[in-house]
């Protein structure tokens, strides 16, 4: 197995291409089980759903969501909250049953069941059919830092210093910024049919690399994915400028 490398150029066709994967899936699977990111590298991808829902009738009206992570702590309304994200930036804009919705939930008065219950409701929906994921710049997939297990289940996570700092920008102070955070682990990630992971810009070039051909280690979550048997980088050129082997 290996990953699939889809080298396009720019963001903006990036977002374009993931967005016709994901809505071809829904064509084929009304009640498609869809995997959900955050973070500034899906916006691009979820304005295009939008514009398909509104102008070429794409339906989410059965598609049923998971979402890989939420801070805790952080309430629902808080704007940097991801299930804010998520009404904000998709799901309020197309005809999806907000019931159907799964954002992990911060503010549990017990994190541990609500881990529990969270993989309960991913294999009663019959697991998830395609997952978008994003990329950090250490490499880490939703909020698995360095030295994850890749066995672990969605799980309570002490962030690193090096998400915080770059989380930081998303708020006021680096002081706001939550310190832990709810999250699907590469094991639950691993199990999904079909991953779509989108990187763009320079910074991420680096850990695109190491992901697609370095050796796979902890010190890399997303190196992984070379295990995936169904998994495609989607690329733009400046995030594919350090990979040894290229392909369109």
């Amino acid at each position: 197995m290996s990953i699939n490398i889809s080298i396009v150029k720019d963001y903006d066709e990036m977002s374009r291409r993931a967005a016709r994967i994901i809505a071809d899936a829904i064509r084929n699977k009304p009640n498609l089980v869809l995997g959900l990111a955050t973070g500034s590298t899906p916006v691009g991808c979820y304005q295009e759903l939008i514009r398909m829902h509104k102008e070429e009738g794409l339906d989410f009206s059965r598609v049923i969501t998971f979402n890989l992570d939420e801070y805790i702590r952080l309430p629902p309304t808080h704007p940097q909250s991801y299930r804010y994200f998520m009404d904000e930036n998709l799901f309020r804009h197309v005809n999806i049953k907000i019931e159907n919705t799964y954002v992990p939930d911060g503010l549990s008065a017990d994190l541990q069941r609500t881990c529990k219950e969270f993989e309960e409701l991913i294999k009663r929906a019959g697991g998830i059919d395609l997952q978008l994921l994003g990329i950090g710049a250490n490499g880490h997939i939703a909020f698995n830092e360095p030295g994850s297990s890749f066995d672990f289940r969605t799980m309570v996570v002490n962030l690193s210093e090096r998400t915080i700092k770059d989380n930081a920008r998303f708020f006021k102070s680096i002081e706001e910024v939550p310190r832990q955070a709810l999250s699907m682990g590469m094991g639950t990630i691993m199990e999904v049919r079909k991953i779509i992971l989108l990187a763009s810009g320079v910074g991420k070039a680096e850990a695109a690399a190491k992901s697609v051909e370095g050796p796979i280690t902890t010190d890399v979550p997303a190196s992984i994915l070379q295990r995936h048997p169904n998994c495609i980088f989607i690329l733009d050129e400046e995030a594919a400028s350090k990979l040894v082997r290229k392909a369109r």
